[in-house]
């Protein structure tokens, strides 16, 4: 602005000095020598706006990553709380999960009752579910307590059933685990107690990509700088993902399948439960 200034004081000190020079003239060439300025201004600001944009361009795809996972993680219209403990089942049929699980006393109920009833050593059974049907209750095997239990559990099932997965996790100490199984064969299966107590079959693609980190056995990592995310925590945390791209998150059913469709809750037998 300064330079602007001395150009115009220059301008009118060399044409006051050539006579017959008038005021109108001596404004018309300060009005040229403000809009040269001007112009100048304003090319400089769409070139540093142009390189700003272009910055942000360059570092976009380092964050599509991320942005991603947050996208994922806006469920629409959750009704449940996630359970601790659930299996996905390939199924349509939830009559033959109730036979192959061999409930005591099975009764119709609403997702409501049926959820509530989950939380009274009980197991629900859901309705379909874009062919899959999820089983939700504390009476299925926790591997933190006994993972040779949880393993036969799941192992006959899928010999019953098929595709059967299994999804557990324990917010409190971050405990977690999930079994991808079929016809009586794990394809892939990871626990976590405080360290790797089963890890069985290569990780997943979707494993991978939700940056989810799996120990060998016995395996586990000491914290020494807790400055750094704890990498059971964040796998506790993802679970869900992982559950919604292996089949279903029940935390992100629909509203109005919990309305128009009736599940079955029962309990499981003794020798199933133990």
């Amino acid at each position: 602005m300064s330079a602007m200034v001395s150009m115009s004081a220059l301008l009118g000190e060399a044409v006051g000095s050539v006579p017959g020079w008038n005021s109108d003239l001596i404004a018309a060439l300060l009005i040229l020598v403000l809009g040269i300025a001007l112009g100048i201004g304003v090319t400089c600001l769409l070139m540093v706006v142009h390189f700003l944009k272009k910055g942000r361009l360059i570092h976009r795809p380092a964050t599509r990553k991320a942005d991603r996972l947050i996208r994922e993680r806006r469920f629409h219209a959750p009704m449940l709380h996630l359970p601790a403990r659930w299996l996905a089942i390939r199924n349509g049929d939830p009559m033959s999960v109730q036979t192959a699980l061999d409930l005591n006393n099975p009764t119709p109920c609403s997702w409501e009752e049926g959820l509530s009833a989950a939380q009274e050593q009980k197991l629900f059974i859901s309705p379909a579910i874009r062919n899959w049907i999820l089983v939700m209750g504390s009476n299925l095997p926790d591997p933190s307590d006994d993972v040779d239990r949880c393993y036969r559990f799941i192992l006959d099932l899928s010999r019953k059933l098929g595709q059967v997965q299994f999804f557990s996790l324990n917010r409190a100490v971050n405990h977690h685990a999930w079994v991808s199984a079929e016809q009586g064969r794990v394809l892939r299966a990871y626990a976590w107690a405080g360290k790797a107590v089963w890890n069985q079959g290569s990780p997943t693609r979707a494993e991978i990509e939700l940056g989810i980190k799996c120990y060998s056995y016995g395996e586990g990592e000491e914290r020494i700088d807790f400055g750094r995310p704890d990498p059971a925590a964040l796998n506790t945390e993802r679970l869900p993902l992982l559950a919604a791209r292996w089949s279903l998150d029940p935390s992100a059913i629909d509203a109005r399948m919990l309305k128009e469709h009736q599940g079955i809750a029962g309990q499981l037998s003794r020798s199933k439960a133990h």
